[in-house]
């Protein structure tokens, strides 16, 4: 989860070039396609972030090759990717933004390159055909502290961290950024002695190198969707524990302060035995978390965010008692089923992410009688808060399944997603509810899944069909009847509850229910 609200700057005013990105490098002139040499599109037409992504092809792996130079603060960085392409190609993209491009390979070839707006368009020395099987490889320098119309890099004192969501995973590595093209990974990071780098999956090799380096190699073993990518590199110690049935746990910790936040890493095998009990077998080789080691309030503009088996989290929000963080360790783990295994199709789709992750957590909150912010302890009670704001929320964030890139983290998509899982559990029972999303989890493991899946899956698996009611709660411009309490009530918007126009860094509302 983040809170981010921004909208990515107009074209024109993003940097262009592989000339200006790098400060003076020479970009490779890329040759307009000869008749039949078609470019891939460069969009996958995703309704909030419609020029992210590129089409013609689908990517099976990557694998990065990282190397940081803390004397610099800079990476040098080779990304290959092994793509399908699924019509021939003359050219094709990859969205990219602020990589100081060097060379371009496809398969083996010297390839050519530009950089224009976000994406790298590259030219083969031959057209690709369709349903072929082809290797582009990438070398490029990053710098973490560039400033950027977006950016998912962290600087750390001592290395940085990333936090791709949603959109910026390409300020990283080149890459088809988009949710719906799931990939295998692999990481290799090479760091000085003193530091320590980890990535997404598990741990696979370590290289001791000349020059007193060492080489730390990840792999995951499930795909991962470009935004969920980890990689860390800092002075950090890797705490390792079992949670239930042996699953493995690691936390990487910043070293000066492992001690101080072991109470709320300890809590991790207790929440993953309680979501284990209600969604089913935690889907991925190992968990844990990652306290960023950074207490700069500016470094990440959210608590926690569900990078792929290692959730990035605000270190001092961890130094508090359980009852002030469990209920929001628990969104985020929730966030390995929904959002991590069963990623959104469309960025429009954010609701299944944010609404179930609010709404375990929320149940886990008020099992342990744990006020929420609003100094509720029951889930009618705040359901019942929240169904009354519902038109208010449908005037100033639209439908629920209906986000722009202005309000996709705002409330609605949280706590407004929260209540259309609560009605849906109203009108069909509890039973009927948790097969419903068992069902839509296994289903959809590994993959993407949309809001109609969604849908579909709910009235087969539920024996009815629920469809025309789900979609008046995702898609409805006002609030529907709660089924079982004929006495909630809706406050009618007035002008006076009319939000005020949006100020930039100013949030619409308190976004998750779990904080």
């Amino acid at each position: 989860m983040r809170y981010r609200s921004r909208v990515t700057a107009p074209a024109a005013a993003l940097i262009g070039t592989a000339a200006v990105l790098a400060g003076g490098n020479t970009a490779y002139a890329a040759p307009q396609p000869e008749p039949g040499d078609a470019p891939g599109p460069e969009t996958l037409g995703d309704p909030v972030f419609p020029a992210l992504g590129n089409d013609g092809y689908r990517v099976g792996a990557y694998h990065l090759d990282f190397s940081y130079d803390p004397s610099t603060t800079l990476v040098d960085a080779t990304a290959t990717l092994e793509l399908r392409t699924t019509q021939a190609l003359g050219r094709l993209s990859l969205d990219a933004l602020g990589l100081d491009i060097r060379t371009v390979r496809v398969d083996g070839r010297t390839a050519t390159f530009e950089q224009v707006d976000e994406k790298l368009r590259i030219t083969p020395a031959r057209p690709l055909p369709a349903r072929a099987r082809v290797t582009v490889c990438v070398t490029y320098t990053a710098d973490p502290r560039r400033a950027l119309a977006h950016t998912a890099w962290v600087p750390t004192a001592d290395g940085f961290a990333i936090c791709p969501q949603p959109d910026s995973a390409h300020t990283v590595f080149p890459c088809n950024d988009h949710p719906s093209d799931k990939a295998d990974f692999t990481f290799r990071i090479t760091v000085p002695a003193g530091l320590r780098a980890v990535a997404s999956g598990s741990l696979v090799c370590t290289e001791d190198l000349a020059g007193d380096r060492t080489a730390y190699t990840y792999r995951s073993r499930s795909p991962i969707a470009t935004e969920l990518v980890q990689i860390t590199v800092g002075d950090y110690v890797v705490k390792e524990r079992r949670g239930p049935h042996g699953l493995p746990l690691r936390d990487v910790v910043p070293t000066a302060r492992a001690e101080a936040l072991e109470p709320a890493l300890a809590l991790t095998p207790g929440l993953v035995e309680w979501i284990e009990a209600r969604l089913g077998a935690y889907p991925f080789e190992t968990y844990g978390l990652l306290p960023c080691n950074t207490d700069d309030p500016n470094a990440f503009d959210f608590t926690g965010l569900e990078t792929q088996t290692l959730t990035l989290y605000k270190p001092n929000y961890l130094l508090q008692a359980e009852p002030k963080i469990g209920s929001h360790m628990m969104h985020e783990l929730v966030h390995s089923y929904f959002g991590n295994s069963v990623s959104p199709a469309t960025w429009a789709d954010l609701w299944l992410n944010e609404g179930h992750a609010d709404f375990y957590g929320l149940l886990y909150r008020y099992e342990r009688g744990w006020p929420d912010s609003l100094g509720l302890t029951s889930f009618e009670a705040r359901m019942k808060d929240t169904y009354a704001r519902g038109d208010q929320w449908r005037r100033t964030s639209g439908p629920v399944a209906a986000p722009n890139a202005a309000n996709l983290f705002d409330s609605q998509r949280y706590l407004g997603g929260v209540l259309v899982l609560y009605a849906l559990r109203q009108l069909i029972g509890e039973d009927a509810f948790h097969a419903v999303e068992r069902a839509f989890l296994a289903r959809h493991r590994n993959s993407s899944a949309s809001t109609e899946d969604y849908i579909a899956l709910a009235s087969h698996t539920c024996g009815q069909d629920v469809s025309g009611f789900l979609r008046d709660w995702l898609y409805g411009t006002t609030t529907p009847r709660m089924p079982g309490h004929p006495d909630w009530t809706v406050t009618p918007v007035t002008p006076s509850l009319t939000a005020p126009r949006r100020q930039a860094g100013v949030r619409w509302h308190e976004n998750s229910a779990t904080l």
